[in-house]
């Protein structure tokens, strides 16, 4: 059996090299946390998100039936499962991920769970109309599907002894999702997705098909604006997760989830500066904001470094 150990040191890093490649072309605000990691928890982190982008993709491929989308998601994880049991790949990305849960003690059951949570997408809740979540509840399912596994995961990277930081990530990813459903809210239901839950649209008078079948560009309502601050109030909630982990993590991996904290953050702050107007313009952290943010995180990690 050949296990990552005795793999060629070449391949390997050939193999974290495309990785690298995926997670700086698509990773946008994690990239910049990625940064501020020594490399050899940044190759692991990478070696994550390309595994996780490339599950996303197949799952979120709408040119494809979603029937087809699940045969071939079921396909690419069966390739895996024969990689995490010995089994040899040709597949970068396979092979650098192999090499990381092994290095990192990462369970492969994590993985599964973050399979599993893209897949929600391909068996919404519904059956008729668009995919909804009926209770908060139930989006809190899919946020730890999607995103707070993904934390589980990097905290295995980033490392910790207190297992406090395994609640505390799990509430962290959740706080993230829900950033990026506010964010996203218009482009969500164009492709016939409404994420908020459909208890809080009835709490506060909100149609479905108002976010449905709106004026492109059309403001918010003031009901609107108060079923988007409702969310924004229980992802501020959850940040509070994340001030808490960041000490329960290795010093050197603090200026990284700093970063991405920072970030994320930001952007909750940016879409509620704009009174929840997610409608007109997709709210975005400023490039220099994102670099000045970022370079706090590597003088930081320097810091950190001359401390250890």
């Amino acid at each position: 059996m050949t296990t990552a150990a005795s793999l060629e040191p070449i391949a390997l890093e050939q193999a974290y090299a495309v990785c690298r490649a995926i997670a700086k072309g698509k990773a946008k605000n994690f990239y910049y946390a990625f940064v501020a990691l020594p490399k050899p928890r940044r190759d692991a982190i990478c070696a994550l998100y390309a595994f996780m982008r490339q599950a996303d993709d197949l799952a979120d491929d709408e040119s494809l039936p979603r029937e087809e989308r699940r045969r071939r998601l079921d396909a690419w994880l069966g390739r895996w499962r024969a990689v995490c049991a010995g089994g040899e790949t040709d597949e970068p990305v396979f092979l650098a991920v192999r090499d990381a849960t092994e290095r990192f003690a990462i369970p492969e059951a994590l993985l599964e769970e973050l399979v599993a949570g893209v897949t929600m997408d391909l068996h919404p809740p519904t059956t008729d109309g668009p995919d909804t979540y009926a209770t908060f509840a139930d989006l809190y399912t899919y946020c730890y599907g999607v995103a707070s596994v993904v934390g589980l995961a990097c905290i295995r990277i980033f490392g910790y002894q207190d297992r406090r930081a395994e609640k505390f990530a799990e509430e962290t990813g959740v706080a993230f999702q829900l950033t990026n459903i506010l964010r996203d809210v218009a482009e969500d239901a164009e492709r016939n997705r409404v994420y908020l839950p459909l208890e809080d649209l009835r709490a506060h008078n909100v149609p479905l098909e108002s976010l449905l079948r709106r004026a492109p560009g059309a403001p918010p309502t003031p009901q609107e604006r108060a079923l988007l601050a409702d969310i924004a109030r229980r992802a501020e909630e959850y940040y509070q997760s994340a001030r808490l982990l960041l000490p329960l993590i290795d010093a050197e991996s603090r200026p990284a989830m700093w970063v991405l904290f920072s970030i994320y953050h930001r952007l909750l702050q940016r879409i509620r500066r704009a009174d929840y107007d997610v409608f007109s313009e997709r709210a975005s952290v400023p490039m220099p904001q994102k670099l000045g943010i970022l370079a706090v995180g590597q003088a930081r990690m320097v810091l950190a470094r001359l401390h250890v």
